[in-house]
């Protein structure tokens, strides 16, 4: 006993000794705790029942490559700001953004004139809206998290979440960073919605007919703080806008919405979100160009106050204030740009129209509503929640909530949506119902808590 610690006092020393008198061991050393360090995945929040917090060696080549592609999306800042639920967000000119660095934009000029806004009767409100079931009020609140800093982005700056070393390698691949997995049967129907079942995504969805020339889509959604069961899977509530072939050559969407994906920002707030994709058909599946938000080249942000992946705040709580978000997409009709807004009146950039094939022209379908993935751990359906983790039937103030359902026709004008169509998988798990007033127009409850004794 005596002899075993004397060795392991001898062992320290020397081991002491051989940092003082040894710089190449220093470094040797400092360098395995720097790769520790950057394979860290670990989560803000819920990091206990995620269990996500693992440590492996990452290749010096491997993390060369990824700092290689960091160093691409992190545009240099004119200005930072560290936001108090630890997203970092760059101020960066707008011309220095990631969006032009795509080959079929590195002509495009900015478009400086506002687009035409849809023709309709709009209540003007602070894009995160309290409401409450006798009435509908705005409240002075942050729209994002990141605004309790007190600190704005510059005139003539957009606010980019700046991307990690740790956010890439959470991501199956640095390939699949900020994508989605999305692989679709060519045995689909022609005109079903754009749904991936079979896939370990499931849905509770809305959608219009296949038949419709659509010009835009809008929405008010209610947001929540859905829990997911594991790292790599995520629930989300957004609209779709699609065109092209399901069980052709291509298929076009543009998305947008809320969600909550610890995969994607190594936590579980929910946090507003773009997506787009144009998938084009190899072999016996579509493979999909696009991403989320601004990791890639394509979407061209004009706000200088609506960071895209940062957090949502204030958020819904069971039986108290209910907080919405309202999103409207449409094409410019004049510019043939896809512009996103955010609230009534907050333009928050566009997707060019040279990035689409069949979406240069219009689209043909669109779809609200939540998805989640079910990737059956330990054999048994996941339990992450859709919306609040209520079923629809429990109404307002425990279920989440799509409400002022409405599209944009071939004249710019805002319609509530008529004779929609309702998907859910498996009811059981995840479940909606739709109606209609005259306050909320077209509307629907939809979610659920996943596994259940129904559901398994």
């Amino acid at each position: 006993m005596g002899t075993c610690s004397s060795l392991r006092r001898n062992n320290r020393r020397e081991f002491s000794a051989a940092l003082v008198l040894d710089p190449f061991l220093l470094l040797l050393l400092l360098f395995f705790f720097q790769l520790v360090f950057f394979s860290q995945r670990s989560l803000a929040d819920n990091s206990a029942s995620l269990n996500v917090t693992k440590y492996r060696q990452v290749s010096s080549l491997r993390l060369a490559r990824i700092e290689r592609h960091l160093k691409k999306i992190n545009k240099p800042a004119v200005y930072t700001i560290e936001s108090p639920d630890g997203d970092i967000i760059d101020c960066v000119h707008k011309r220095k953004q990631p969006a032009l660095d795509h080959p079929l934009l590195k002509n495009h000029k900015i478009q400086r004139v506002p687009p035409e806004m849809p023709k309709a009767k709009m209540m003007k409100t602070d894009g995160v809206r309290d409401t409450n079931t006798s009435s509908s009020g705005t409240r002075g609140r942050a729209w994002q998290y990141w605004h309790h800093s007190g600190q704005r982005c510059p005139k003539g700056t957009v606010p980019i979440r700046r991307s990690s070393v740790n956010d890439v390698l959470r991501a199956k691949s640095l390939y699949d960073f900020g994508k989605k997995q999305r692989k679709m049967s060519l045995a689909r129907q022609a005109d079903a919605p754009d749904v991936v079942s079979g896939n370990g995504h499931e849905h509770a969805i809305a959608y219009t007919g296949t038949s419709q020339e659509v010009y835009g889509a809008k929405a008010t959604i209610n947001v929540w703080d859905p829990t997911i069961e594991v790292v790599n899977e995520f629930s989300l509530s957004q609209i779709w806008v699609l065109s092209g072939s399901f069980d052709g050559s291509d298929l076009n969407s543009i998305e947008a919405g809320w969600q909550v994906s610890p995969e994607l920002y190594g936590d579980s707030r929910p946090r507003l979100f773009t997506y787009w994709t144009l998938c084009i058909l190899q072999s016996d599946a579509y493979q999909a160009t696009g991403c989320y938000n601004l990791l890639c080249s394509g979407f061209v942000q004009t706000n200088s106050r609506i960071a895209i992946g940062a957090a949502i705040s204030p958020i819904s709580l069971a039986n108290a204030n209910q907080y919405d978000i309202t999103i409207l997409i449409w094409k410019d009709p004049k510019l043939g740009n896809w512009w996103m807004g955010f609230g009534d009146n907050t333009l928050v950039g566009y997707w060019p129209t040279e990035l689409f094939t069949h979406l240069a022209d219009r689209a043909t379908m669109v779809e609200w509503g939540g998805e989640v993935v079910n990737s059956r751990p330990n054999g048994e359906h996941t339990s992450t929640q859709m919306g609040s983790g209520h079923f629809a039937d429990e109404g307002f103030g425990k279920a989440s909530y799509f409400r002022n359902l409405e599209v944009v026709d071939s004249d710019n004008s805002l319609s509530s949506a008529q004779a929609i169509s309702t998907l859910a998988e498996n009811s059981n798990c995840y479940n909606i119902k739709s109606s209609n007033n005259n306050e909320w127009g077209t509307h629907f409850y939809y979610g659920g808590p996943g596994r259940n004794s129904l559901c398994y």
